[in-house]
């Protein structure tokens, strides 16, 4: 069950993107095309993309290395049967006030954070829309955009096999901390500041969660929004529907935690910090044996973030259901790539 992870960027070392992408799900690099002027926006055209398996789910996310806080959305047509579809546009990020362009046409929806076809789609096209005062500068700076393209089958039981141990030192933040009007909403932007942290880059999470909130959606949870605030604070990401267990182990082994999205019933996940969720995020901080290590937000307190959780029940409440992972990095400064922390 492919899920393939495409990429376009500018300013970067050419290995340095392929190397913190797990290799099952990793596409060429390509060099993003200069954006062209429509009115007051920057549009950046992609290249067609194609799946190695025709996709149902397309994730895409913007990330941009400069502290301007631009306003971008994604559009997305998909061919079939040798005709392309009408551009439809996700949630705008960002305050810019976008011309209107629906939301779903062909048989394609914007759901929020991603875009989801009724057919599998063999072909992709994604345009970046952009707005910011300087209307050019955060594109000065190293960006990319990346599309996870996934074909809607789940990982099979036997693709999570334990073993091995990886333990990341990542900083222990709890949301249970942050003011009791957010503290039970802002489990993304807790979980971003943690990662940001191991990354070197410390931010409150209530500042963190003021970035990240989507007042027109009313979340803290936008995945977008998230990668956005991270570039503001030096630190890259793309989003990816992880296709199984193994490629979330290959980023711990490579020391890239990762932010997962997950969704469980009562009893569904042993130790949980909260017995239930319609939608929650924690970080992956490693694994030992037929555990899996998390920094868990929704904890009480900072001691007991730190978690641990059963493989097999992670792997049913993460990669049975929303799958999605936040995989963030400190860029290089040399063309040797990033340096985790170990």
């Amino acid at each position: 069950m492919p899920t393939d992870l495409f990429v376009a960027a500018s300013g970067w070392p050419s290995s340095a993107l392929a190397d913190v992408v797990p290799p099952a799900c990793r596409r060429d690099v390509e060099a993003a095309p200069a954006p062209r002027r429509d009115g007051d926006d920057a549009v950046v055209e992609l290249p067609v993309w194609r799946p190695r398996r025709a996709a149902r789910h397309l994730v895409p996310a913007f990330s941009a290395l400069h502290p301007a806080p631009a306003s971008f959305r994604f559009e997305v047509s998909l061919e079939r049967a040798g005709r392309w579809s009408a551009w439809v546009a996700g949630a705008t990020i960002g305050e810019a006030r976008f011309a209107p362009l629906g939301g779903r046409t062909d048989g394609l929806a914007a759901e929020i954070d991603e875009f989801v076809a009724e057919a599998p789609a063999h072909a992709v096209r994604v345009r970046l829309r952009l707005r910011v005062d300087d209307r050019h500068a955060p594109l000065a700076a190293p960006w990319l955009v990346s599309l996870s393209a996934w074909d809607g089958s789940l990982p099979t039981p036997d693709t999570a096999p334990g073993g091995g141990a990886v333990r990341l030192a990542v900083p222990a933040l709890s949301q249970m901390d942050a003011d009791e009007a957010i503290r039970m909403r802002i489990c993304s932007p807790a979980s971003v500041a943690m990662v940001l942290a191991y990354w070197s880059a410390r931010v409150e999470v209530a500042s963190l969660a003021r970035e990240i909130f989507h007042p027109g959606l009313d979340r803290y949870g936008v995945w977008p929004a998230a990668i956005r605030a991270a570039g503001r604070y030096g630190v890259a990401g793309y989003l990816l529907r992880f296709p199984d267990w193994p490629s979330a182990a290959w980023c711990l082994t490579q020391g890239l935690p990762v932010i997962a999205s997950v969704r469980y019933g009562a009893g569904e996940l042993a130790g949980a910090a909260v017995p239930e969720t319609t939608g929650h995020l924690l970080v992956l901080t490693g694994y030992e044996g037929d555990a899996v290590l998390v920094n868990d937000p929704a904890a009480a307190t900072a001691a007991s973030v730190a978690r641990r959780y059963r493989l097999d029940q992670l792997c049913r409440v993460w990669l049975e259901r929303a799958g999605v992972g936040y995989v963030l990095v400190r860029p290089p400064t040399s063309p040797g790539g990033p340096s985790p922390r170990p």
